[in-house]
C-alpha cells in the first residue's frame, strides 16, 4: 500500500504543469496557446523568455528528481527500484491530471529522474545533450539524438566506463528506450520541420542561424 501511495504522489508531482502555471500566474498567458502549443521548457523560453524558461526547466527537472528520491526521503526500505517512482513522475509530466492530461515531451523530467538515480550519469547525459545542441543548434533534434545515445550508454558504459555507470541496470535501459520512443513520437511535428528546413534554432552552436518562418 505504501508503494502505491508513493507512486501516486510521484505521479502528482510530475503532473505539476510548471510552464502553464508560471505563464498564467506571472505573465497572464497560457503558453499552450502560443508558439508550438507545448507546455514544456522549450516553448516557455520561446513564449515567456529566458527567466521563465530557466525557472520552468529547473522545476521540471526537480519533479523527476524529487519523485525518484521519495523512498529515500520517507525512509522507505524496499526492494523496488527507485526508478519506478521517477517513471511515475515522467508519466505525470506527459499526461498531467492538473492540465487536462496534455503535457510536455518528458525530456527535462526524465533528466531529473537520472539526477535522482545517479548524479554522475546525469552529468554525463547533460554533456551529451550539450554536445548535440552545439552541433545542431536545435533543441528538438538534440533531444532525440541525445535520447538514443543515452539509451545506448546504459548498456555500453558499465563495460567501457564503469566510473560513470558501474553496473548494468536493465530497468534503466528499458525505461530509457521507452522514453526515447515517446520523445520521437512527441517530436513528429519537429521532425517534419527539420526535414523541411524550418525548425527553430537556438542562438548557440555551429548552426545557430534562425530558420524560422
Amino acid at each position: 500500500m505504501k508503494i502505491l501511495l508513493l507512486m501516486i504522489v510521484a505521479y502528482l508531482i510530475g503532473s505539476i504543469p510548471s510552464g502553464v502555471w508560471i505563464g498564467k500566474l506571472f505573465y497572464g498567458k497560457d503558453i499552450r496557446q502560443f508558439g508550438s502549443g507545448n507546455s514544456g521548457t522549450t516553448n516557455t523560453f520561446r513564449v515567456l523568455g529566458k527567466k521563465a524558461g530557466i525557472v520552468v526547466l529547473a522545476m521540471d527537472i526537480l519533479k523527476g528528481t524529487l519523485a525518484t528520491c521519495l523512498p529515500q526521503l520517507f525512509h522507505f526500505t524496499s526492494s523496488i527500484n527507485p526508478l519506478w517512482f521517477g517513471v511515475c513522475a515522467v508519466i505525470g509530466h506527459m499526461f498531467p491530471i492538473f492540465a487536462g492530461f496534455k503535457g510536455g515531451k518528458a525530456v527535462a523530467t526524465s533528466a531529473g529522474m537520472l539526477l535522482g538515480f545517479s548524479p554522475i550519469f546525469f552529468l554525463y547525459s547533460c554533456g551529451i545533450f550539450a554536445l548535440c545542441l552545439f552541433f545542431t543548434s536545435m533543441v528538438s533534434l538534440s533531444s532525440m539524438i541525445a535520447a538514443v545515445l543515452i539509451t545506448l550508454s546504459t548498456v555500453i558504459l558499465p563495460v567501457v566506463w564503469p566510473q560513470v555507470l558501474p553496473n548494468h541496470n536493465w530497468l534503466l535501459t528499458v525505461i530509457a528506450l521507452l522514453i526515447t520512443l515517446f520523445i520521437f513520437y512527441r517530436h513528429q511535428d519537429n521532425i517534419r520541420r527539420i526535414k523541411a528546413g524550418t525548425e527553430s534554432r537556438v542562438p548557440f552552436g555551429l548552426n545557430q542561424k534562425s530558420k524560422e518562418k
